[in-house]
């Protein structure tokens, strides 16, 4: 058995959650919030019987976008830039997919 930790953008994880339910995979979500954008993402557990990984992560990666956001460079404050002169192009969204091997596991 595995544990699955998906990390999944909040704009993509009521449908993912959805597409792994339909395929009976039972899922925890935990709010959560990234560091790099301080953005929100849930992160599912996933216990998943070893045959049934692939299959759990393809559905992630199927329901989980990527997309481009637009960030303020704070370097320019200060040197005579607007507020917003200076902006980057960032990729958000996906997923990110942890596998760990799971000891034992018990359902009460």
């Amino acid at each position: 058995m595995k544990l699955l930790i998906a990390i999944v953008n909040n704009d993509d994880s009521a449908v993912v959650a959805s597409a792994l339910t339909k395929e009976k995979f039972t899922v925890t979500k935990l709010s959560t919030t990234g560091g790099f954008l301080m953005v929100g993402n849930t992160t599912f557990l996933i216990g998943v019987e070893d045959d049934k990984v692939a299959l759990a992560k393809s559905i992630i990666k199927k329901h989980s976008m990527t997309r481009k956001h637009t960030v303020n460079t704070s370097e320019s404050l200060g040197r005579g830039f607007d507020e917003g002169a200076l902006a980057s192009e960032v990729s958000v969204g996906g997923a990110m997919v942890f596998v760990l091997g799971v000891e034992d596991s018990e359902k009460y």
